[in-house]
């Protein structure tokens, strides 16, 4: 179908566009040839209201709270699946019979283990570094280890690829804790799922036994499924536009590492846990929700309210009963962060101007609690996040380069520099 659009500020000029319909979700306006046709470019800062491709793989109502990954509701999926299956869903486009699962299963297993020489990359970093700047240089050096397999139109090579970071990644991010620590390294066992081979690479030690909790494994497994993909998220986007020049998988991948670093977009579950500190007691609560409140003060409250859903979070939803689980069988009763966090939530959920403004904590509130209880750092948490969405970014990855529409990004601007000028001689300034 296609509409004529008249141009504000010129009544003469007019543009004949089509637009599009997909399966769920607003229709889309096809502006490609705008240029073309009136030499005129569209501005949307943020791309809030831009369509930037055509993806099958999820889908965001942010009104009624729904988020489907390949069309399965992601309740349905945490209720019911593992993460492991969801990395098979979101690469593959349907659930995976019970063979297939545990061929992809074993196949993730067996290639947990990073080459040495790459394990010797980390004494490159100083002992304090942020692990995020481990993980993103040490994904990025990737493409030098398996150069052989790179060929991103050949689909072999894209799938080994696509393997190969999924099962690697919680063994360069568990390497990244352990060198923070001073520790030593843990190689991967082939015995465990990646769960508790994740928590095991975290936390255990040559000198001790250590016991995998199943409440931890349970608690992980469910934070990767909801941070798993998020559709056109900032770090998305930026694995698209990375990887739509051609450059090495490897490459993209670090990139969208770099994006999630940031605090408004991965770091956020960090921030939640620097504000609690900040709050530092729960009688201090009103006093700072006060201050939320005021447009005047720079104070705001982390893990609250989503660009995206205009109602509850609906992975919130699902994390908080876990968050509570996991709080009363691992939270230490002499850390009063905790109850502080249950105490803001409470005020939060009850208050007047955040309901009205549909605040609702989301999931950046609890999966920071949730790691704080299982034992992680704050800087690391960001890095979990990685781990969860690397299937993601894989995913848009592959649909991308396997799209007959592909082209290299290349996002236009509304200049608002100087005109042409003439060079003065640097004597005559």
């Amino acid at each position: 179908m296609s509409n004529t659009y008249k141009l504000s500020g010129n009544s003469e000029a007019s543009a004949e566009l089509p637009s599009y319909s997909g399966t769920l979700g607003p229709d889309v306006v096809d502006v490609r040839s705008l240029y073309a046709q009136q030499d005129v470019f569209t501005f949307d800062p943020g791309f809030a209201s831009t369509a930037s491709c055509k993806s099958e793989i999820t889908f965001i109502d942010g009104k009624e709270g729904v988020l489907l990954y390949r069309g399965y509701p992601v309740e349905q999926l945490a209720n019911n699946s593992t993460y492991i299956e969801v990395c098979y869903l979101l690469l593959y486009g349907e659930l995976p019979t019970a063979t297939q699962l545990s061929n992809f299963e074993n196949d993730i297993r067996t290639h947990t283990m990073m080459n040495e020489t790459m394990l010797r990359l980390f004494n490159g970093f100083h002992h304090d570094a942020h692990p995020m700047a481990m993980v993103s240089g040490v994904v990025g050096s990737m493409s030098a280890f398996y150069h052989e397999t790179m060929d991103i139109q050949n689909p072999r090579h894209r799938e080994i690829f696509s393997h190969r970071i999924i099962a690697k990644l919680p063994t360069i991010a568990a390497a990244a804790y352990k060198h923070s620590l001073g520790q030593p390294f843990v190689y991967p066992r082939n015995d465990l799922d990646y769960s508790s081979n994740l928590l095991n690479m975290f936390f255990s030690v040559p000198a001790d036994d250590y016991e995998i909790d199943p409440i931890a494994v349970e608690a992980i497994d469910l934070l990767l499924i909801l941070h798993a993909d998020h559709e056109q998220n900032c770090s998305t986007s930026t694995v698209r536009l990375a990887g739509s020049s051609g450059t090495n998988p490897y490459s993209a991948i670090a990139a969208g590492i770099a994006a999630l670093w940031g605090p408004a977009h991965g770091g956020a579950n960090e921030a939640v846990l620097t504000m609690l500190g900040q709050i530092g007691n729960a009688k201090n609560i009103t006093e700072y929700v006060a201050k939320a409140k005021d447009k005047n003060d720079s104070f705001r409250l982390m893990g609250f309210g989503h660009r995206v859903y205009k109602n509850f979070d609906p992975r919130a939803t699902i994390i908080r009963d876990m968050c509570h689980k996991v709080l009363a069988k691992l939270g230490r009763d002499d850390d009063p962060l905790f109850e502080l966090a249950l105490e803001l939530e409470q005020v939060a959920l009850k208050d007047d101007y955040f309901v009205e403004k549909r605040l609702y904590p989301n999931v950046d509130f609890y999966s920071g609690i949730i790691y704080r209880a299982l034992g992680f750092q704050p800087s690391m948490f960001t890095v979990m996040f990685a781990i969860a969405r690397t299937v993601g970014w894989v995913s848009h990855w592959q649909e991308m380069i396997t799209d007959p529409e592909h082209r290299i990004g290349r996002p236009r601007q509304l200049y608002t520099g100087p005109k042409t000028r003439d060079y003065v001689d640097v004597a005559k300034r």
